[in-house]
């Protein structure tokens, strides 16, 4: 699995979640929102989405909030269990489409269309 975000593996800490159902767009525009961000201040601008304190756009996300920032806490923890200092860890994160694949119905029932997202986050240390 390649990572849209190269980086040196002894200097970062990484999450992917893949198959999320989960809005492909909603999740771009968060991470567009958090990448470049120090891992404190992004984990708290999810948590303020979820709590709905600020917005995005007059947007909250909650549904993609909550995926989004189960991966950066996943990543917090790979990055504590390497021994990355928690402090100095900036946030990384790109959403991809995922699969696409048609719920069976019956024969006269139309079939539905379900999507899916893969979700990289990166924290890297600098």
């Amino acid at each position: 699995m390649t990572y849209a975000h190269d980086t040196d593996p002894k200097k970062s800490a990484r999450a992917y979640g893949r198959g999320l159902s989960i809005s492909s767009s909603s999740t771009a525009v968060l991470c567009r929102a958090v990448s470049g961000m120090r891992l404190e201040r992004g984990k708290a601008l999810l948590q303020d989405l979820l709590d709905q304190k600020r917005s995005l756009s007059g947007k909250y996300y909650t549904n993609t909030t909550r995926q989004v920032l189960n991966m950066v806490r996943s990543a917090e923890s790979n990055a504590e269990i390497k021994g990355l200092d928690t402090e100095k860890l900036h946030i990384h994160a790109s959403a991809h489409k995922g699969f696409t694949f048609y719920r069976p119905r019956g024969w006269k029932r139309r079939r539905e269309k379900r999507k899916s997202t893969n979700l990289q986050v990166v924290l890297e240390a600098r």
